[in-house]
């Protein structure tokens, strides 16, 4: 059995940065490919080892949790279809978590939608944390690399990833001693001025959470934005305690910015199974004709 069995996924923003796209659909359930980006999530803690499914959403976003619960009426009209390959490939997807929907009022920031989570995982060592604004590709799932790491340190870890200094100013950046992969945290920052990161290692939208992180976070006050921060709540989880981060092996994917999302079907289409062969004629047929007038 894993050592931890739950993943908070926030996902209570209002999606601003695919608008007009948003106005009615959660940002979330946009595809990549057949599938929306907060599946990619969800199987992501499942291949980990993951079982339970913390979904925090913002109000008018019921459609989050409706895509993981089953639905009698669809179900029911494509085995009268005969179509037993695509209702086995929903039903999947109902079996992929237990999910537990918490609603967080307004989007006041990432630590505070994970400190509505809190009475969910009470009682519990600790928690994943996974942002779905980002899928992971690679040999080994990102939170089973930190799930290992905690394991052998017992405390909190943060995903990094070293960033260019034009790059580096948009993450949580983290202070660290040793020489990796994984890293003993000294400090955290959010968001450094040019010149001001305390390394190249930004902290990345994976992470394991102890109730140190959680107790940090009902004392963190909101910024100037009025938001809570969770790379505070982390940083305050040091006064407790060792956090550790670890340098991951794999790359994650940005689908949380429309040029993001654009970057990312480039990538992953031409491998996918059934998408593939037709992204590729598409743009094999648009090459011989060339742009539409």
């Amino acid at each position: 059995m894993a050592a931890i069995e739950t993943v908070i996924i926030p996902a209570g923003g209002l999606g601003t940065r695919f608008l007009p796209a948003t106005k009615a659909i959660p940002k979330e359930l946009i595809p990549v490919g057949d599938r929306p980006a907060l599946q990619f999530g969800v199987e992501e803690a499942r291949a980990s080892g993951i079982r339970r499914t913390v979904l925090v959403t913002g109000p008018g976003k019921e459609a989050l949790g409706a895509h993981f619960a089953p639905d009698p009426r669809l179900e029911s009209a494509l085995d009268a279809r005969g179509q037993a390959a695509l209702l086995e490939e929903l039903r999947a997807i109902d079996r992929l978590t237990e999910l537990q929907v918490v609603v967080q009022p307004e989007p006041l920031g990432l630590g505070d939608a994970v400190r509505r989570a809190a009475g969910a995982v009470a009682g519990e060592a600790a928690v994943c944390g996974l942002l779905p604004d980002d899928l992971f590709v690679g040999a080994i799932p990102l939170l089973r690399q930190l799930i290992l790491a905690y394991e052998r340190h017992r405390c909190p870890v943060v995903a990094l990833r070293r960033c260019p200094p034009s790059e580096i100013g948009r993450y949580g950046v983290a202070a660290v001693s040793g020489s990796g992969p994984i890293f003993r945290v000294t400090d955290l920052v959010e968001k450094p001025g040019p010149g001001e990161a305390p390394s190249d290692l930004a902290v990345m939208g994976r992470y394991v959470l102890t109730p140190a992180v959680f107790a940090a976070l009902e004392r963190t006050a909101p910024g100037a934005l009025g938001e809570v921060q969770l790379t505070d709540g982390i940083r305050g989880a040091l006064e407790e305690g060792p956090v550790v981060g670890v340098e991951y092996s794999g790359r994650l994917l940005d689908v949380g910015t429309l040029e993001g999302w654009v970057r990312t079907l480039v990538e992953l289409l031409p491998d996918h199974p059934r998408l593939g062969p037709v992204w590729r004629a598409a743009l094999a047929a648009h090459g011989r004709s060339g742009p539409a007038a």
